[in-house]
C-alpha cells in the first residue's frame, strides 16, 4: 500500500540530511515513510556515487583556516566543479569540519576524517555530501601551526590560506595578519634558508650551473655562478628574506624585528593553479 508522503515530511528530512527535495520524496517513499530507513537509503546513495565517481579529479573546493587559542589550522573540502564549491551548503559543511578541527585539534588528515560530528564521522558526511551534489569529494588538504600567537588569513573565494605561529605572546593583529598575507600573496617554499629541503636546494644548484654552462661560462665558475642564483633564491623564496610586500625596501626579517616578533611556523593551501 503506497504511503502518502507529506511536503512537512519532505522538508523535515530534508532539514535532517540536507538532500534535495526529490531525493528526500523518493527516499521517503522508498522507506515507506520510515524516517530512518530513508536516511540510510540517502547515505547509500551517498555511497554509491563516492564509488562511482572515485576515479574523477576533484580539483574545486573550499579552503578555510581559524586561529585560537595558540592553535591554528587549515582544511580544504575538494569537489569537482565551482558551482559546487560556492554553494552555501557545501562551505557550511567545511566550516562544520573546521569547527570541529579547532575543538578536537587533530594532528593528521586521518584523524580529521575520523572526527565525529553530529554522530557520523567527517569522512561519512563528506560521502553523503557527495551524494547529494553527485561529485566526488574529499577532505584532501589539512594543515596546522602551534605556537604563543596564531593567526590565519583567507584570501576571498576560499580557495586559498594561510596561517602563521608566533614565539611571542601578543602579538598585534596586524602585524601577525601581514606575515599571513605575506605568505599567501609570496608563496615561499620554507620559513627561511636554513629550513629549505635539502632536494630542493639541490635542483636550484644544478638549473643555475645548467643556465650558466648555456650562457656559455667558463666550467670552472659554474658552482660559483650556481651558488650566487641560489643566493636570490633564497631570497626570493624563503620567507624571512623575501622582500616585504608592504615596504620592498626592507626583509620580512627584518619588519619582524622592528615590532619584536618570531614566526616559528607558517602553512599554505590553496587550490588555485599557480
Amino acid at each position: 500500500m503506497a504511503v502518502s508522503i507529506s511536503m512537512a515530511d519532505i522538508s523535515k528530512l530534508r532539514t535532517m540530511t540536507g538532500a534535495g527535495m526529490m531525493d528526500c520524496k523518493n527516499a521517503l517513499g522508498e522507506a515507506e515513510g520510515d524516517f530512518e530507513k530513508a536516511i540510510e537509503i540517502i547515505r547509500k546513495k551517498g555511497q554509491a556515487i563516492a564509488a562511482k565517481r572515485s576515479d574523477r579529479e576533484a580539483s574545486e573546493g573550499c579552503v578555510l583556516a581559524a586561529a585560537k587559542d595558540g592553535f591554528a589550522a587549515i582544511v580544504a573540502l575538494k569537489c569537482e566543479t565551482d558551482f559546487v564549491a560556492k554553494n552555501a551548503d557545501f562551505i557550511a559543511l567545511t566550516q562544520k569540519i573546521l569547527d570541529e578541527i579547532m575543538a578536537k585539534k587533530p594532528h593528521s588528515l586521518d584523524e580529521v576524517n575520523a572526527l565525529i560530528i553530529d554522530g557520523r564521522t567527517v569522512a561519512e558526511l563528506v560521502t553523503e555530501r557527495s551524494g547529494i551534489t553527485g561529485e566526488k569529494m574529499e577532505v584532501d588538504f589539512y594543515e596546522y601551526v602551534e605556537g604563543a600567537t596564531v593567526v590565519e588569513y583567507i584570501h576571498p573565494g576560499n580557495k586559498l590560506a594561510t596561517i602563521v605561529a608566533f614565539g611571542e605572546n601578543g602579538v598585534e593583529r596586524q602585524i601577525a595578519r601581514d606575515i599571513a598575507m605575506q605568505a599567501a600573496a609570496m608563496n615561499p617554499v620554507s620559513l627561511d634558508r636554513n629550513s629549505v629541503p635539502e632536494k630542493i636546494i639541490a635542483q636550484e644548484l644544478e638549473i643555475g650551473r645548467e643556465k650558466a654552462r648555456e650562457e656559455g661560462k667558463p666550467e670552472a665558475m659554474l658552482d660559483k655562478i650556481a651558488q650566487g642564483r641560489l643566493d636570490k633564491f633564497f631570497k626570493d623564496s624563503t620567507l624571512l628574506e623575501q622582500a616585504f610586500i608592504k615596504d620592498s625596501k626592507i626583509a620580512v626579517a627584518d619588519y619582524l624585528k622592528a615590532n619584536k616578533a618570531t614566526v616559528t611556523a607558517f602553512r599554505r593551501i590553496t587550490l588555485n593553479q599557480e
